[in-house]
């Protein structure tokens, strides 16, 4: 029992963290970090599914190793959270209750992302060497 509740809470995470991928509030390796710890505890196979999987894999093991991320990823998170805070405030009204409280969770991860480390080069260049290409 305690297994399949494991499971599903890991496939829930991945389905989470795939939507993370197009919604800027929801963060996406937090959900698969949240997702191989509980396929850990439920199925190895999926466990290692997860980690070899070529879209998923290599963010899990840049935050796992090195607790950073790529600077790629950090601008791309920028970007999306800043169309995400002018789509609110456009479709919202910039001093609507809405885009205010929208604008402040958005500086909150936008901030928490920021005190996230950039990947170095060499760390980029060790994960390339071993990541196989797909």
């Amino acid at each position: 029992m305690r297994k399949t509740g494991y499971l599903l809470l890991g496939w829930c995470c991945i389905a989470l963290g795939v939507a993370g991928a197009f919604l800027p509030l929801l963060p996406t390796t937090v959900f698969l970090l949240i997702a191989a710890w509980a396929f850990a505890r439920s199925s190895q196979r999926w466990h290692e599914w997860l980690h070899t999987h070529p879209r998923f894999g290599p963010a899990l093991a840049c935050w796992q190793r090195h607790r950073a991320m790529p600077r790629r990823a950090k601008v791309a998170a920028f970007v999306t959270l800043a169309i995400s805070y002018a789509f609110t405030a456009w479709l919202l009204g910039p001093l609507s209750i809405g885009a205010i409280v929208g604008g402040v969770c958005i500086a909150a991860v936008a901030l928490f992302i920021a005190h996230i480390p950039v990947l170095t080069r060499e760390q980029v260049d060790a994960l390339a060497a071993e990541w196989p290409r797909s």
